[in-house]
């Protein structure tokens, strides 16, 4: 399980370049973020987590190149390279505000299992961002009353979840909502870095 964390502790983690770490990702690595966004501190104030965005790291031995498969707002199911989402998120010349780890899955996912969640994930690429979502989580948390939907719109945490559980490994949460932290705390998630 990787532990719960603070902003103070994660910034106290060394960082690492990406170059340095990039040979190191596998796919099915995760990348948490702990953004200083608006939604972000939505999200982070409504789960009483550091945590505002998780997504799959997919490795492209072909192309040479290392990719993130998020649900991202405003956009929706996304396929973006790592160097990209570290110096120009958002296409606006600035790298994402805010911190971002690595985490890996262990005991470490079969090739088949690997397979299975990145293309189930390819397959929801430009599906929207369930932008309502994040209002309904809040609902529920504060009445503590509903249920999850699953329908063909997706958060971040939501898309994780799903791709994982199409290869057969199913994160622990609550029935009415997952968040980053849910899947962030789950005993078979482990820290590997800080980057950017």
């Amino acid at each position: 399980m990787a532990a719960p964390v603070t902003k103070r502790q994660i910034r106290a983690l060394d960082v690492l370049a990406y170059e340095g770490v990039r040979s190191e990702l596998r796919s099915g690595d995760l990348v948490f973020c702990s953004g200083s966004y608006a939604l972000s501190g939505l999200i982070q104030k409504f789960t009483r987590s550091v945590w505002s965005h998780v997504g799959i790291v997919h490795v492209d031995e072909r192309l040479g190149r290392v990719f993130v498969l998020e649900s991202e707002a405003g956009i929706g199911v996304r396929l973006v390279p790592v160097s990209k989402y570290l110096r120009d998120y958002h296409g606006r010349r600035r790298p994402y505000r805010g911190e971002i780890v690595v985490a890996r899955v262990a005991p470490a996912l079969g090739e088949h299992q690997v397979r299975e969640a990145v293309s189930f994930g390819m397959d929801l690429l430009t599906r929207p961002y369930d932008n309502f979502e994040i209002l309904r989580i809040a609902t529920r948390i504060l009445f503590r009353k509903g249920r999850r939907v699953r329908d063909r719109k997706f958060i971040c945490s939501e898309l994780v979840d799903e791709c994982f559980r199409a290869a057969g490994i199913r994160f622990r949460h609550a029935d009415n909502f997952i968040s980053p932290d849910d899947i962030w705390r789950d005993d078979i998630v482990a820290l590997r870095a800080r980057i950017l």
